[in-house]
């Protein structure tokens, strides 16, 4: 297989699987109307910053049909591997938060009346696992299109942005919900699995 044929195919399987994460979006299940309890803004900062990490991403592009970097075929393969499973494995794990929260989901750092702590599903395998998908789909996004360049400060923007957001919600969490949330956070590592990140 040469190299426009790996370019073109890995670039048609992270354009699918951007497709299914918006879709998880577009028709999730909307919250009812409910009175919230907490709420704290500063999250929107992170949510800038990752912003900032999918601006690079996306606007930085390297010439349709050419490989992140010039090398041979095996590495080239490798590469196309990567960006293809980070983006299923990534889509996955939203398509699966976004079903585990429900109703709950919001963009805003926020707790409302009757919510539930979820630690089931992808939330067992880490606390935020709609920024671990995030993250995995900038970063086969980042193979598939952009100059290897870009991807070290967007990983770090995004990085810094998700941190920001998951301190600041896990505050309004564990307000909430106190020696629960402690456990939960001992068990369960905050962005990567396996690694208490």
């Amino acid at each position: 297989m040469e190299s426009n044929a790996i370019s073109t195919v890995v670039l048609a399987i992270v354009m699918l699987c951007w497709l299914v994460f918006a879709g998880a979006f577009i028709f999730r299940k909307r919250p009812p109307a409910t009175t919230e309890k907490k709420r704290d803004n500063t999250a929107m900062l992170g949510i800038a910053l990752e912003a900032l990490g999918f601006v690079l991403v996306w606007n930085f592009r390297r010439p349709m049909k050419t490989p992140i970097v010039e090398s041979d075929i095996i590495v080239e393969i490798a590469l196309a591997l990567l960006a293809s499973g980070l983006a299923i494995a990534s889509v996955w794990m939203i398509l699966a938060a976004v079903r585990a929260l429900g109703k709950q989901w919001a963009i805003a750092a926020r707790v409302v009346e009757g919510h539930n702590l979820i630690t089931e599903g992808p939330y067992s395998i880490v606390r935020n696992p709609m920024y671990t998908g995030m993250f995995g789909m900038m970063i086969a996004t980042g193979l598939a299109v952009s100059y290897w360049w870009t991807l070290p400060p967007a990983i770090v923007a995004f990085l810094f942005g998700t941190m920001l957001r998951v301190r600041t919600e896990e505050k309004l969490l564990r307000e909430t919900f106190g020696n629960e949330f402690e456990e939960y956070i001992r068990r369960v590592p905050a962005l990567l699995p396996r690694l208490h990140f």
